[in-house]
């Protein structure tokens, strides 16, 4: 495929998958690894590592992705500091963690649990299952234990983990406008320790394409971070003013129509 097409396929979805980090609090990674997959695929780079490299780009992004969507969050009053200081640790180690352990695991592997994922995930969204509100946070050892499983599961799949926090939240009673806020603000420690997270694990593996540091490939995460950071506020606007509940199925159905398609290029 022609650079200039890659190119331009790369600045179409970097725009989206910033304005749905901002809009859904579900996080751009969920649109960004499967892009940088096929980025990778298509320019034939990564080699073995393909997956690593998404996932480990689409961290990096998120660095700044989520920074600028909580800013928005946060000037209109919407985000639980109390909640983010309580969850924030473990964020950070099981995040930091969990990329260490995907440094070790073939990239196959990796695309395994993603599609498992992005499916469950869109399965979640569109036929809108949550748990029933019916209990308060839990105490700092829960809030570390949850917010540690939600930084693991973050670290594998690339994303800035509202899928699960925003769920979490929302069934220990929080409202969901003031859970998708404050997931944005949970988004950014998962991809600072995340990013830092694959740049060491992938430091010294040969093979890389040049531009990557580690399994975070520069110049896409360059191209991306300008993108997601334009639109993600927009996103966060959009969130108070449109019907979230129909988007959220829209997304679902995209979220499969990707994880087929990445579930098709497992099955060659």
């Amino acid at each position: 495929m022609p650079a200039i097409e890659l190119f331009f396929g790369l600045v179409a979805f970097g725009a989206i998958a910033g304005f749905l980090a901002g809009l859904l609090g579900v996080g751009g990674g969920l649109v960004i690894v499967p892009v940088m997959v096929w980025f990778l695929s298509s320019a034939k780079l990564g080699g073995d590592h393909v997956q690593h490299l998404a996932v480990g780009t689409s961290l990096a992004v998120m660095v700044f992705t989520s920074f600028s969507s909580v800013l928005a969050h946060h000037r209109r009053g919407a985000v639980d500091w109390s909640i983010v200081r309580g969850m924030a640790p473990g964020i950070v180690l099981g995040t930091f963690a969990g990329s260490q352990i995907a440094g070790l695991i073939p990239s196959d592997s990796l695309k395994w649990f993603f599609v498992v994922y992005a499916y469950a995930i869109a399965a979640q969204m569109f036929f809108n299952a949550k748990p029933t509100a019916h209990r308060a946070m839990p105490g700092r050892l829960g809030q570390l234990g949850a917010s540690g499983v939600i930084g693991v599961v973050s670290s594998f799949v690339g994303i800035g983990g509202g899928s699960m926090s925003v769920p979490f939240m929302s069934w220990c009673n929080v409202p969901i406008h003031r859970a998708i806020a404050t997931s944005a603000a949970l988004g950014w420690p998962i991809a600072v320790s995340g990013a830092v997270g694959y740049l060491a694990s992938g430091w010294n593996v040969s093979g890389l394409p040049w531009g990557a540091a580690g399994f975070v490939y520069l110049p896409a995460m360059a191209t991306l971070m300008v993108l997601t950071v334009l639109l993600a506020p927009a996103g966060a606007s959009a969130a108070h003013k449109l019907p979230v509940a129909k988007l959220k199925k829209a997304f679902a159905l995209l979220m499969a129509v990707m994880a087929s398609q990445m579930l098709a290029s497992l099955l060659r």
